[in-house]
This record gives C-alpha cells, sequence and structure tokens, in this order.
C-alpha cells in the first residue's frame, strides 16, 4: 500500500474537470493509520453557483432524453464501478475505516448493483396513467442538489444521484469532505461513461459554504441530504424560503426488541452484529437492545460472548472485524458517551472508555452498557461500536421504550413466531423493521418516522422521489 497522498485540485464542473479557485483544500486521513491520505478543494460558493447553472443549462434536453438512453448511461456507470471495485473498496475501508472485506461487499458491491437496478426500475415504470378524463404523467422535478455523508459514502451518493439521473434530473453533488476520495472516482467513472455535460456535477466542499448554495439557490428545485438531524434541520430551514421539495434521511436510535418467546442467543447475536456494522457508524444501527428483565442476565452473558468475536484492527488487515471511527472527532465524541453512560450508572458488560492497545487509528473498543430506558444513552445517537441493553417487564412497556425516542428509522423484533413478530412489529413508529433477523432489501422502501427524516429511497420508492405529477385534462367525448 503506498503512503504517499493524493492531490485532487479541480472539481467536476459542466462535463470538465475545472482547476480549484480557492487553494484552500481539505485533508483527508486513513482512519487506521491516522496519515494523509488525499487532498481536495475546498469549493466556493461561485464554484458551487456555477455547477447549478451548468446543470439548469443540461436539464431540458437531458430530461427530454427516452428512458432507455438514460438507462443505458447508468448501466455503463455500474460497469465503471465494478471495473473499479478494488480500487473504490480500499479508498473507503481507508477513509471511513470499515474492514477490507466488507467495504468490498457493502460499500462497492451495493452501489454498483444499485446503479443497474435503477436503470431496471425505469424502464418498468409506469410513466403515465389515465385517469376518468386526465392524462396523469409523471415527470422529472428539475435540478437536485445531493449532501451526502461519510459513513457509508458511495452508497449515500448512488442511492440520491442514480434514481435522479435516470428520472431526468440534473445534478450537484456535495459528498462529504470527510470521505470525498470515492466520490471523485465516481466522477472519473461517470465522465468515461459519457454523459452529457452539466447533467452530473460535483464540487467539492464545506457544508456552511457549498451546502448552503445548494440549499438556498432558486435554480436548484429539490435538495437531498443525508447527514445528522440537527444540520437536517437547518438545510431544511435554508431550502424553505424558494419552497424546494427536501428529501431528508437523518439519524436513528433503533430498538431491537427481543421478545419473551424469542431465540434468545439467535436474536442477541443478530442484534450485535446490527449495532457493530462500520463500528457502529450506521444511522439505522439496532443500538438499543430491549430484553424482557427476567433474561437480563442470560442476555448479558450471551452479548459478552457475541462482542469478544469482534477482533478490533486496522481496515486493510482482512481478519479484522471491526476497524476505526472515521475521525478522532468522532472517536472522542463516542469515547465522552460512553463516559457518560458509566457516570450515571450503567452496567459495563463489555469494553468501556479505555483506548484499545493500537500503535494508531481513531479506535474505540466495542462497547455494551446495561442502562435505564430514561438515561443519555438510551436517547441520544452515538454513532459508534455502542450497544445499550434496557430491560422491560411487559410487551407494552417494551413498545413503549421503542418508540421513546424522537427518531424511527430501523429497528428489529424477535420472536418464537413471525406471527408474534409481525404484530409487535406493527406498533413501532419506524421506517424498516426486520423480523427475526430479516435481510436488508434494496428494493423495499428505506427512511424514517419523525426526526429520522422524510423521504424513501431504494428501488421504485427512492426513484418517486425524484418525479412530480402532472394532470393533462381533456375535454369528454360526447355521450
Amino acid at each position: 500500500m503506498t503512503t504517499s497522498s493524493t492531490v485532487y485540485a479541480s472539481h467536476y464542473i459542466n462535463g470538465q474537470w475545472v482547476k480549484a479557485q480557492s487553494p484552500e483544500t481539505l485533508p483527508v486521513y486513513d482512519s487506521s493509520t491516522e496519515a494523509l491520505m488525499a487532498t481536495v478543494p475546498a469549493g466556493t460558493a461561485a464554484e458551487a453557483e456555477a455547477a447549478v447553472l451548468a446543470a439548469r443549462s443540461a436539464f431540458e434536453a437531458w430530461s427530454t432524453l427516452p428512458v432507455e438512453t438514460r438507462a443505458a448511461y447508468l448501466d455503463k456507470v455500474a460497469a465503471g464501478i465494478k471495473a473499479r471495485s478494488e480500487e473504490l473498496a480500499l479508498a473507503i475501508a481507508r477513509e471511513v475505516g470499515m474492514p477490507l472485506k466488507m467495504a468490498r461487499a457493502v460499500q462497492v458491491g451495493g452501489p454498483a448493483w444499485h446503479w443497474g437496478n435503477f436503470a431496471k426500475v425505469a424502464r418498468n415504470f409506469e410513466w403515465e396513467k389515465k385517469v376518468g378524463n386526465s392524462l396523469v404523467v409523471r415527470e422529472p422535478i428539475g435540478v437536485v442538489g445531493c449532501i451526502t455523508p461519510w459513513n457509508f459514502p458511495l452508497s449515500q451518493i448512488t442511492l440520491k444521484i442514480a434514481p435522479a439521473l435516470v428520472a431526468g434530473c440534473t445534478v450537484v453533488l456535495k459528498p462529504s469532505e470527510i470521505a470525498p476520495v470515492n466520490a471523485m472516482m465516481l466522477a472519473q467513472i461517470i465522465h468515461e461513461a459519457g454523459l452529457p455535460p452539466g447533467v452530473f456535477n460535483l464540487v467539492n466542499g464545506l457544508g456552511p459554504v457549498v451546502g448552503e448554495v445548494l440549499a438556498t439557490h432558486p435554480e436548484v428545485d429539490m435538495l437531498s441530504f443525508t447527514g445528522s438531524t440537527r444540520a437536517g434541520k437547518r438545510v431544511s430551514e435554508l431550502a424553505s424560503q424558494s419552497v424546494k421539495r427536501v428529501a431528508l434521511e437523518l439519524g436513528g436510535k433503533s430498538a431491537s426488541v427481543i421478545l419473551d418467546d424469542a431465540n434468545l442467543e439467535a436474536a442477541v447475536k443478530g442484534t450485535v452484529s446490527a449495532c457493530m456494522l462500520n463500528s457502529g457508524q450506521t444511522c439505522s444501527a439496532h443500538t438499543r437492545m430491549l430484553v424482557p428483565a427476567s433474561r437480563y442476565n442470560e442476555a448479558r452473558a450471551l452479548a459478552q460472548a457475541a462482542i469478544a468475536k469482534f477482533s478490533i484492527g486496522p481496515s486493510l488487515d482482512e481478519s479484522s472485524k471491526l476497524g476505526p471511527l472515521v475521525s478522532s472527532a468522532q472517536r472522542d465524541r463516542v469515547l465522552g458517551f460512553i463516559r457518560t453512560g458509566i457516570e450515571e450508572g450503567a452496567d459495563v458488560i463489555a469494553g468501556g472508555a479505555e483506548a484499545p492497545a493500537m500503535a494508531s487509528g481513531y479506535f474505540v473498543q466495542p462497547t455494551i452498557l446495561g442502562i435505564k430506558a430514561s438515561d443519555t444513552l438510551a436517547q441520544e445517537e452515538i454513532f459508534g461500536p455502542v450497544l445499550v441493553v434496557i430491560a422491560y417487564q411487559d410487551e407494552d412497556e417494551a413498545v413503549r421504550i421503542a418508540n421513546s425516542t424522537i427518531y424511527g428509522l430501523g429497528g428489529a423484533v424477535w420472536s418464537g413466531s413471525d406471527e408474534h413478530a409481525l404484530k409487535v412489529a406493527r406498533r413501532l413508529r419506524t421506517g424498516q423493521v426486520d423480523i427475526n433477523g430479516g435481510p436488508f432489501n434494496g428494493n423495499a422502501p428505506f427512511g424514517g418516522y419523525k426526526q429520522s427524516g422524510n423521504g424513501r429511497e431504494n428501488g421504485v420508492y427512492g426513484f418517486e422521489e425524484f418525479l412530480e405529477f402532472k394532470a393533462l385534462q381533456f375535454k369528454p367525448s360526447p355521450a
């Protein structure tokens, strides 16, 4: 592995690489070694506006292309991602900290599939429908500003720009400044796929500069944002001034509800795995495990056994099951939460706030804490490898606890029967619920209730986010 850093000096605007106007750069660090791995330019408001105007200029021609033509471009991008999959996986493993083996499958394999799947969705979509004397048509919303996070960077970019493009929208992307290298690679792939100038644009930069241009510019018709709930509120406020459509995928505090008749060993093991994916840096991670009070001690021992199998190590080490966090700031934030939990009287089941014995990297011990439903860690999104265990007395209390946060993104229910689990799952106010370990479905809608956001991603549901309705009324034929 090379130890030198890569210097990116340009943004991608109107079909070409445009040298950055500002000499300011943003550093990107290898999360396992803390070494500088790349720099990207800090974009200016003027560059963001140039990208928006390029997207506006390109919109009419792009939106009127045959659907098959747009879908074929997506297929080319999917092929380009597959061709560079190892390079992309290496970059994301270093930027984000997910172990390389998992990064190949999740961080790159998933996006490659979604690009191709959105092409299929568009080809099969019913674009027009007769309703009485009206023809109801679906049309692209226009220019879309996309602001994406660092935890699943290529995935979140894909779930916005792929459906937007094939719907007929043009796009300006501001990727995370913490993990932008994969986005630069994707821009190269998109350029090589030959999309017309202005259809896709990328400007690196900070949220208060580039992001706020996308949120406020009158030529941006829609803003799609994934990130913290705090930042989501800010972009919504800004976007409201021009009455843009806003799609938000925000924070989570998902509950894994283990019912009294569940296979406890399978449920605990599944919950620990769902929490620790990407070192807990997952908005829909199952970070609260709710167990019957009568089985708390049994669940505690099973959780200790499950977490012991998560070996910590550098992300490029094939034997690592748990990598570092993305940055020193994120590590320190997570450690602060662990200390708060312990100060509030948590039962330390595993881990703790002591740094693991690693020579470098932003590592945190995988930690499990037994707490009360009223404690800070039962409400706040930690975004690290921290699972809290909460005991409940009966099913009604379990549902109340599960629904007691401001969030509603994911969750799980475990029971001896799917029917029993389904009955409880229907009572949870959250966007997705895994029944007895049901796997993620890339065609099912993903998104949140309450302050976890609005709008949906994946499949036809994510595709329709980027479409408007138009009703064309005809004079009825004489009887």
